[in-house]
């Protein structure tokens, strides 16, 4: 699959498409991140971004992932100690997951500099404050009683992909007003705009309303569950063919399943038809649509197939038995 392919499947916008093609064509190689708060244990919501960084990665581009400790703390999601230790579980997460090859990155290591600092209080007296709190509608804690710490989140954002030095910054779509902040007010401080990639978000297992969250655990997979809480949690998930969209089922499979694994196999006893297998997602959505695939066939199927997935974090988690300690201090799992 071409660079560009790698990078466009299973998106939902790239701003701008031209450039991306421009920058793959004139750059030997083009970097991207993405950030992260590690607020909460590593789940499949998570997953599906880390499965598009390794789509960069497969397509040749530098890969950097952030994690945002001074974010995190300014968005009151934890102090600055517990926000270290969480950092080096989700470090671990990452790693056992096929993140080997990309630099891991703290924001603490270059926002205190002194040109940081300057970059953002001018950019702060360019930025409204009814700017500065649109743009954090969809990721802030508690936005209706936002304190002044959160105002300087989106600024501090769009900055890290100045001092970074990045050519693309990726997110789920909650990131598109702050990149939007990114693409306008960076070129003011004499720095590039970045190529804007972004993703769906996985919802709740519940079904459309919420994204899946590790602020409500029942609503999610954490990546280090066994298959059997993996079947018990996905066979209580909301899943029907006539809200495809919103079908948390039908979207792990479109998005890290496929994409990782390139293939799913449905095992049914041949009174119900035999085994189905399928080796794109339209082949699945278009069987799951028309009722030939039976909604506990679909769920037990991408059960198995996440359980398989996820194998080797699991044999990595039993290895590292500090790593299932710090997650248990910190989380209280």
């Amino acid at each position: 699959m071409k660079a560009y392919d790698l990078i466009a499947r299973n998106t939902l916008e790239i701003i701008e498409e031209d450039e991306l093609k421009k920058l793959l064509k004139n750059n030997k190689q083009a970097s991207v991140y993405c950030g992260y708060e590690t607020s909460g244990p590593v789940h499949l919501g998570h997953l599906l971004s880390i499965t598009k960084l390794l789509d960069f990665q497969e397509a040749g581009l530098k890969v950097k992932v952030l994690f945002a400790d001074l974010h995190t703390w300014l968005n009151r999601k934890g102090d600055p100690e517990w926000i270290k230790q969480s950092v080096e579980y989700w470090k671990h997460c990452f790693k056992a997951l096929g993140l080997k090859k990309v630099d891991y990155v703290m924001g603490s290591d270059f926002q205190l500099t002194e040109k940081y600092m300057r970059d953002l209080f001018s950019m702060a007296t360019n930025t409204t404050v009814n700017r500065a709190m649109r743009s954090m509608q969809q990721v802030a804690r508690d936005v209706e009683h936002a304190h002044v710490s959160q105002m300087f989140y989106p600024l501090m954002q769009s900055l890290d992909i100045a001092h970074m030095k990045l050519d693309i910054a990726y997110g789920g779509i909650e990131q598109r007003k702050i990149h939007m902040v990114a693409r306008e007010e960076l070129p003011k401080l004499g720095y590039k705009a970045p190529v804007c990639v972004h993703t769906p978000l996985i919802v709740s297992l519940k079904g459309p309303g919420n994204k899946m969250s590790s602020s409500l655990p029942e609503t999610m997979i954490m990546v280090d569950d066994s298959p059997e809480v993996i079947e018990k949690k996905m066979n209580k998930a909301y899943c029907t063919a006539e809200d495809v969209e919103g079908n948390p089922v039908l979207q792990i499979a479109r998005y890290i399943i496929f994409p990782r694994l390139g293939k799913l196999k449905a095992e049914r006893p041949e009174k119900y038809g035999g085994d189905l297998s399928f080796k794109t997602y339209e082949e699945l959505e278009d069987s799951f649509k028309k009722g030939d695939l039976h909604p506990a066939d679909l769920k037990k199927a991408v059960s198995g197939a996440m359980s398989d997935y996820l194998k080797p974090l699991r044999t990595y988690f039993e290895e590292n038995s500090d790593v299932v300690k710090l997650k248990k201090k910190l989380f209280n799992l």
